[in-house]
């Protein structure tokens, strides 16, 4: 008896992220010819919380792509592709350990990813509707990271990420396009005063200019804003302080803007800047493992999004200590921190659930997969966060967006992302 959608074969192999560097693709084909591909993004400021990813000694994924076409293969064959379920909990149960240790959360979340895809393509479907079925209807709004700081750069700024947001269009491509407006305007902003040096761009597409204040950073989003016809009624703004790179953990305290803070002077310092700027979204403010300053900002800021990445990394257990002390109003949810689709979604569910927004997010190391953009549509999020409107793996994402946009007639969500 003929079974179309049981898979024949699971096949890894090893290519380039945007950074230069070796990841996994795996591949998955059905007995009808079908297949999917799924991809392994790699983080650059990651959590002690998030699933190991499997990396040789001379940082190739030979190993990783062993174990698929070895052991994953032979235990994956035969299952059917339709059931997400059955074979992210068999990968689970297959590393055994609560951080993917053993084989590896990139061989999970690759393998995961291309079953995921395949099965769209056996039963005819695009992937976000195969994720999202007849819930899906709307679009997320957009986090666009423009000018880098942090890990992600090589200026004194502490601040990973500076990031527009356009919360006030009517339609995803305009938000968009005036995005690359105020984009272009950034850099022409960056090449008066520092010179065209300074115009390159970081991993996720963003600029670094040569700043050293959080302040001076904001003031410039906020003049390329101006300059460009917007005000903060089109646009607010959102950083990501990923703090635990800048925490001191042996003396307890935060090094930045040239200052030293604990936690408290820290807190100050984070409203005060949203009653400075249209500070719409904050993400990680404090150190990982300091989920109590969490909540205690997102009570001092309650019109802004406090939001949790390295607090959660994306791990149902995490999210649930969270939710019992009113931690955030906000959650990062990265595939390949958690390691499978399934419990992405599991995640994402409960942060729904307890009216949490979720923001679901690239990694700083991407192919040009624009799976987060039909997962966002799918888990019907209500943000992505996928860079800036600069590099093929970047604009993969926001293409694909459109894309959906204009084929299937979905709306913005625009203004109520925020409300």
């Amino acid at each position: 008896m003929e079974k179309p959608f049981a898979i024949r074969r699971v096949k890894g192999f090893q290519i380039v992220n945007s950074r230069g560097n070796p990841t996994l693709r795996v591949q998955v084909v059905t007995e009808s010819g079908v297949s999917g591909f799924g991809d392994a993004p790699e983080g650059a400021s990651k959590s002690d919380k998030e699933a190991v990813e499997l990396r040789d000694k001379d940082y190739s994924v030979r190993t990783a792509v062993d174990i698929v076409n070895s052991i994953v293969n032979e235990t994956l064959r035969g299952f059917d592709v339709r059931n997400q379920v059955a074979i992210d909990e068999t990968l689970v149960k297959l590393d055994g350990t609560e951080n993917k240790s053993r084989i590896g959360g990139n061989v999970t979340i690759a393998t995961s990813i291309a079953a995921l895809h395949a099965g769209a393509k056996a039963t005819e479907q695009e992937l976000f509707r195969y994720i999202g079925g007849s819930r899906v209807r709307h679009i997320p709004v957009p986090l666009l990271n423009v000018i880098n700081g942090g890990k992600h750069a090589g200026n004194e700024l502490k601040i990973q990420e500076f990031i527009i947001i356009p919360y006030g269009f009517s339609r995803f491509a305009d938000a968009i396009e005036a995005s690359t407006r105020v984009y272009r305007t950034l850099k022409s902003l960056i090449a008066e005063r520092y010179g065209k040096l300074y115009t390159a761009v970081g991993d996720e597409g963003g600029f670094s200019p040569p700043l050293r204040r959080t302040r001076d950073a904001l003031d410039l989003l906020m003049e390329a804003i101006r300059r460009s016809g917007y005000t903060d009624q089109e646009f607010k703004l959102g950083l990501d302080a990923a703090s635990s790179e800048f925490y001191n953990e042996n003396k307890g305290v935060y090094e930045i803007d040239g200052e030293v803070m604990d936690k408290g002077k820290l807190l100050e310092f984070y409203v005060q800047l949203a009653n400075e700027y249209p500070l719409g979204y904050l993400e990680d403010p404090f150190q990982e493992n300091d989920m109590t300053s969490f909540a205690e900002i997102q009570r001092a800021i309650p019109n802004v999004i406090v939001t949790g990445d390295d607090l959660y990394s994306t791990n149902p257990k995490y999210l649930r200590e969270g939710i019992k002390i009113n931690a955030t109003k906000g959650v990062i949810v990265k595939p390949n921190q958690i390691g499978t689709v399934t419990e992405t979604i599991e995640f994402a569910e409960i942060a729904k659930s307890h009216a949490i927004k979720t923001v679901v997010s690239h990694r700083s190391g991407e192919t040009e997969s624009a799976f987060v953009a039909d997962l966002s549509v799918g888990l019907q999020s209500d943000f992505i966060k996928t860079g800036a409107p600069a590099r093929g793996e970047r604009t993969a994402k926001y293409n694909r967006l459109i894309e959906i946009e204009e084929l299937y007639e979905l709306r913005f969500l625009g203004r109520q992302a925020f409300s």
